[in-house]
């Protein structure tokens, strides 16, 4: 298991300093039984240069993954 520090985000590993914008992730694990879910971070806006948010990233990952397993 992965575990994530609170103020970090779970892409691109950085801080999310006081004042950025961030999403956070609702992960509930089956494995641990009823416990309460366990949430993970990400920037909600893109650096500079930057196409997308790490958020953006992470969510097209999650498609592509999607798709692909359908397909298989």
């Amino acid at each position: 298991m992965i575990v994530f520090c609170g103020n970090q985000c779970a892409y691109c590993r950085s801080s999310i300093v006081s004042g950025q914008r961030w999403v956070r992730e609702k992960i509930y694990d089956p494995t641990l039984n009823g416990r309460d879910p366990s949430y993970r971070r990400y920037h909600a806006e893109p650096f500079a240069g930057q196409v997308g948010s790490c958020w953006e990233k992470h969510q097209m990952e999650q498609e592509i993954a999607r798709s692909t397993a359908y397909a298989a």
